[in-house]
């Protein structure tokens, strides 16, 4: 088992991907989150959340025509932040994709872990609110149960009856990669034979957003709103602050192949590091990243060489995008300039703890359909960032592997690694 800095032992439980849900700024659901970004559309457009009309930032990726009442009851939409409801709709549209039925025969080896970086924020606003024009007698009982960042989590786990091992990683903007990777290991540990793993999060706020601002580290490129997102380029001036949820069905192979279950990847490679650094910005050369993605080829057993597709972290932020470049070349060396690197965030916006998840989906499904996702908006390319970025147009290719980045405030970082399920 990976612990983490590339050390190993042997794995004996292999572990595949058989469902995914989703919902985006791109769709309310895997296939056509998919259909738009291999058509290289932006998800990205005005606030409507709230009266945005005193931020500097006026731009978000919201989910658009997205009907809760398909997923929730008219009660549980009165009490279920946002980011709940996105959790249980995206897990019903991965177990029905997965064609996985839980019984009470193996209720006990489901497990859920998914990821938030913030929880209910709105929920959490609202309540404070509530207590200045009314008192705190007037908040409501379900305030902290809606507000708990393990809840979307919790409530997965109630709905689906899923009764084996349950968390929620806390990593910023790793929260989802880290999720499906400490699923993966919870599997191939046999602790579970089946996880629900992904991540979540609602944070399009005016705490949310005002807080981005404070830091410098959002957009205001309010009159493009599709263009706003813009890795790689050297116009970047911050990454644009989307909400959504990403959830993969991951099963113990065997398990997967005696059910006949459609198997899109599977899952070789973890790795999780930590910057040490400081809490928001990575260090020059992102040697964390760089261990990190390291830790993730040894622990997949593969060399640089093996990788065809990286799907980067790419957030549309000065620091980030080129560190993460150079992170990039120092792993890969010369094979850096071989591979295909692309940012999905230049399409659906920064999804915060849920980025990770649904880039790994998409990463999944680059391998299962063979057809690399772009980097839209590269129109002036950073001449410090010089690699193979796929500009505007997805590019059809045979993927064999896919590496997928994710790193987060407090110098946390979480790769994973998919190879191709004909090579089961």
């Amino acid at each position: 088992m990976d612990t983490g800095q590339g050390e190993r032992t042997p794995l004996k439980r292999r572990v595949v991907i058989t469902g995914v849900g989703t919902v985006t700024p791109l769709g309310n659901s895997a296939i056509d989150t998919w259909k738009e970004i291999c058509k290289g559309k932006s998800g990205i457009g005005r606030i409507t959340k709230f009266d945005c009309t005193r931020h500097a930032t006026k731009i978000a990726g919201e989910l658009k025509n997205f009907d809760a009442l398909s997923f929730v009851s008219k009660k549980e939409l009165r009490k279920f932040d946002d980011f709940i409801i996105y959790a249980l709709a995206a897990t019903e549209m991965a177990i029905a994709d997965s064609a996985l039925v839980i019984k009470e025969e193996n209720a006990e080896r489901v497990g859920v872990i998914i990821g938030s970086a913030v929880g209910g924020l709105a929920t959490m606003e609202k309540a404070e609110e509530t207590i200045l024009r009314g008192g705190p007698g007037k908040v409501s009982p379900f305030a902290v149960p809606s507000s708990l960042a393990n809840l979307g989590a919790g409530n997965v786990s109630i709905r689906f009856g899923a009764k084996g091992p349950i968390n929620c990683p806390v990593t910023a903007c790793s929260s989802g990669t880290n999720a499906i990777g400490d699923a993966m290991r919870i599997i191939a540990g046999n602790y579970a034979d089946v996880m629900i793993a992904g991540g979540v999060d609602a944070a399009i706020t005016p705490l949310g957003i005002a807080g981005f601002n404070a830091m410098r580290a959002i957009s205001v490129r309010n009159d493009q709103p599709e263009k706003a997102s813009r890795p790689f380029d050297k116009n970047r001036d911050g990454f644009v602050v989307g909400e959504g949820c990403g959830i993969v069905i991951l099963e113990e192979l065997t398990t997967a192949l005696n059910r006949g279950a459609r198997i899109y990847a599977e899952v070789v490679g973890y790795g999780s590091t930590s910057d040490a650094y400081h809490m928001a910005i990575p260090p020059p050369g992102h040697e964390g990243a760089a261990r990190c993605m390291s830790a993730a080829l040894k622990a997949a057993r593969l060399k640089p060489t093996e990788i065809d597709y990286i799907n980067a972290h790419g957030t549309s932020t000065p620091p980030n995008d080129l560190y993460e470049t150079q992170a990039i070349k120092k792993v890969f060396g010369k094979h850096a300039f071989s591979l295909a690197v692309s940012s999905t965030k230049s399409m659906t916006g920064h999804l915060l703890g849920a980025a990770g998840a649904v880039e790994a989906i998409i990463s999944a499904l680059s391998i299962y359909k063979g057809i690399i996702p772009p980097t839209i908006n590269l129109d002036n390319p950073d001449p410090d960032c010089d690699l193979d970025y796929v500009p505007h147009k997805a590019r059809k290719k045979n993927i064999n592997t896919a590496m997928s980045n994710t790193f987060g405030f407090g110098g946390v970082n979480a790769v994973l690694i998919f190879r191709k399920s004909d090579k089961l």
